[in-house]
């Protein structure tokens, strides 16, 4: 329950029910969450069935170079909350925000488990410096089913 406590505290900080129409909307929300970070940290964004923001969680916080993510973390919150869908984001504290070997793996793993378990993962969204890149817009999902591309090198 200490996590659905947390999770209610964040959407009140960051205005009722806001919905999620791009990757920009993503990048503008969460940008300030990373922007002086030293470290990489994973955050789950939870919504509802109209993408309206129900919360997000901070699953992991790394180091470096890299953070530890679960298939079980990520969705224990999302099931949890009831949530419909989630965006997956992290930073890369290098200042580059393309994806590395592990990011497109563990997309791929993310999104295989939340076909299984009804929670689709509408996309991952990576934040450098001042920029960022969005699996969707940058061809490493598919756009229609939230799958990974595997032509772009997703396993």
């Amino acid at each position: 329950m200490y996590e659905l406590k947390i999770i209610r505290e964040k959407r009140e900080g960051y205005g009722a029910r806001k919905q999620f129409r791009s990757s920009q909307d993503i990048y503008d929300t969460f940008r300030e969450h990373f922007e002086r970070s030293d470290r990489e940290a994973f955050l789950v964004v939870l919504l509802d069935a109209k993408n309206k923001l129900l919360g997000f969680h901070v699953v992991s916080v790394g180091s470096l170079t890299s953070s530890l993510i679960h298939p079980r973390e990520v969705f224990k919150i999302a099931i949890l909350s009831n949530a419909a869908a989630v965006i997956l984001v992290h930073n890369h504290p290098s200042g580059d925000p393309q994806p590395s070997a592990e990011d497109l793996s563990i997309t791929t793993r993310l999104c295989q488990t939340g076909e299984v378990i009804g929670i689709k993962v509408l996309d991952h969204v990576i934040m450098g410096e001042g920029r960022y890149v969005s699996f969707v817009d940058d061809g490493f999902m598919d756009r229609s089913y939230a799958s990974p591309v595997q032509e772009r090198g997703a396993v």
